[in-house]
């Protein structure tokens, strides 16, 4: 069993900068997948970001202004987001990829005012 608990977030002016955390207790490893998570009103959940053993992989719409990072002695990870738009506007929300399993944390606002 694992469980993700994020913090950071919360109210941000467009062209600022926030920090989000994510940190997991349990059986994860630094070869199980994390990243990150967005879910907009009326909108479905899309994918950020995501670290791996593999490198990273960021959606296109972020691509220059966030970065994913993993402490795997922490069993956390990051995603520093800067240059925020209204559009980044969300539930953002921390994944971690035990295939077959999946967890995902309890989310956190970010909210970024024009």
């Amino acid at each position: 069993q694992v469980q993700l608990v994020e913090s950071g977030g919360g109210l941000v002016q467009a062209g600022g900068s926030t920090r989000l955390s994510c940190v997991a207790s349990g059986n994860i490893f630094s070869f199980n997948p994390m990243g990150w998570y967005r879910q907009a009103p009326g909108k479905a959940r899309e994918m950020v970001a995501i670290v791996s053993s593999g490198g990273t992989k960021y959606a296109d719409a972020v691509k220059g202004r966030f970065t994913i990072s993993r402490d795997n002695d922490k069993k956390a990870v990051y995603l520093q987001m800067n240059s925020l738009k209204p559009e980044d506007t969300a539930v953002y929300y921390c994944n971690a990829d035990l295939t077959p399993w999946e967890y995902w944390g309890q989310g956190t606002q970010v909210t970024v005012s024009s």
